[in-house]
């Protein structure tokens, strides 16, 4: 894995370090607090920090529940395959809210992604159906970002696609896989870290990053 010296122009994006997707949640992602610690060492190398909330409505189109079915089936929606999921994260509840160890005093800004009832949003700059920008890109350009670093849950879901729609906005975008964790749906992690690598994704280690002496 590449070594990196943390520069201005850098930014941390931390994606989803939220109760649901933790030990006990609705949609917990296996040791997934084990990246709280990590992301918390980080943040203070970074002068850009962004955290992400998943943010859904009741009856989210993305939720089993909405439509009579199991979680983890697959159904087709207006934009196309959508995974449904328990119902998770929905917007003012406790599982939505960041993970309490998460302590990143030095966040400027959170975004919130999958508020629209009808579209699942898994990257942090675009809603599942492609089209609609969550306005990230244009935050981080405005702040002078070129490459950004991200961090959060899950690897093979928000992080990815995340990461493969930073890379589309014209940034070098680097993930540090030891502060994520992976749900792993039938081989999803690795067809995510394939989809990375394809679209010029580099992989790092927290222990990897640093500030010029």
């Amino acid at each position: 894995m590449a070594n990196f010296e943390i520069r201005a122009d850098d930014a941390l994006l931390v994606v989803d370090v939220q109760n649901d997707f933790c030990t006990g949640g609705a949609l917990a992602v296996a040791d997934g607090e084990a990246v709280v610690p990590i992301i918390n060492g980080l943040a203070s190398l970074f002068s850009v920090v962004v955290l992400t909330q998943d943010w859904h409505t009741p009856g989210h189109a993305s939720f089993a529940s909405t439509h009579g079915r199991n979680p983890f089936e697959t159904i087709d929606l207006a934009y196309g395959p959508q995974v449904l999921w328990p119902d998770h994260c929905v917007m003012g509840t406790p599982g939505a809210a960041l993970h309490a160890g998460l302590v990143v005093p030095a966040a400027q800004m959170v975004l919130r992604k999958g508020f629209h009832p009808g579209v699942d949003s898994y990257s942090a700059f675009r809603e599942a159906d492609r089209r609609t920008p969550t306005g990230l890109a244009g935050y981080l350009r405005e702040r002078g970002a070129t490459r950004i670093f991200i961090a959060g849950l899950a690897t093979d879901f928000c992080v990815s696609w995340t990461a493969q729609d930073g890379r589309a906005a014209g940034f070098e975008v680097v993930v540090v896989e030891d502060a994520c964790r992976a749900i792993d749906l039938d081989g999803s992690l690795e067809r995510a870290w394939q989809d990375m690598q394809d679209e010029g994704v580099v992989r790092a280690a927290a222990s990897g990053l640093s500030v010029p002496a």
